[in-house]
């Protein structure tokens, strides 16, 4: 039986809606170079975040 990989080893990306990590999953498997959001709601929320209202990009 083929050893698995560690979830440390597995690739990163950042979300382009929350600037948050987020690791490769099976669902992805296929279409990896072309997964940019971390999640539905980072992906729905994507015109928000040009509008500026997200929450983790707020100034001092």
């Amino acid at each position: 039986m083929p050893r698995r990989t560690a979830k440390e080893n597995l690739h990163t990306k950042v979300c382009q809606t929350c600037n948050r990590p987020f690791t490769w999953r099976k669902k992805w498997a296929r279409d990896w170079d072309s997964v940019k959001y971390c999640s539905n709601r980072c992906r729905a929320g994507r015109s928000r975040a040009s509008a500026g209202g997200v929450e983790g990009d707020r100034g001092p």
